[in-house]
């Protein structure tokens, strides 16, 4: 597959999608939180012949359909052993969090909690890939955090949950 990715000024993103068998599809993503999505025949990719408008919260509803969260296919399930309570999710830290405003490092994330921060959004949009236990986390701040499913659930609940939640 091969995907080429361009700025649409004043508008978003534009993704081109070409797969292996030659489809072409055709993703926009505006700023607004709208996506488009256009499909194109193999022997023309000028004029698309079928597309579709989403919502934000529609366009993640079917990127988790496809991203198999609704359904794994029987195939996948031996790869899942391996991975079975690994999970990768995107939590913002809330107002009055035990972790505004205090380094990874501070907050001893790895040890106690056995997770990793592998990024953060912060306010202003800035991605810092690979924080170190230097990395301040602000309120607002949304982190990308990897672990087991309950010690991610447990991290968040005491760190980045607004005090009183």
């Amino acid at each position: 597959m091969n995907i080429r990715e361009s700025e649409l000024p004043g508008i978003g993103k534009k993704f081109e999608v070409f797969t292996k068998n030659k489809d072409k599809m055709v993703i926009i993503i505006h700023d607004n939180g709208r996506r488009e999505l256009y499909y194109f025949e193999q022997d023309n990719y000028e004029d698309y012949v079928a597309s579709a408008a989403f919502d934000d919260a529609e366009a993640r509803q079917i990127a988790a359909i496809i991203g198999g969260m609704t359904y794994k296919p029987r195939a996948l399930e031996t790869i899942e052993i391996a991975f079975d309570e690994l999970v990768i999710e995107w939590f913002k830290v809330e107002r009055s969090a035990k972790a505004a405003n205090q380094s990874i490092g501070q907050l001893n994330v790895r040890q106690s909690f056995d997770v990793n921060i592998i990024a953060i959004v912060k306010k202003n949009h800035q991605v810092i890939h690979t924080p170190g236990p230097e990395t301040i986390i602000e309120e607002g701040d949304t982190l990308i955090v990897s672990g087991e499913r309950t010690q991610v659930k447990n991290m968040v609940k005491e760190l980045l949950a607004g005090r009183g939640s």
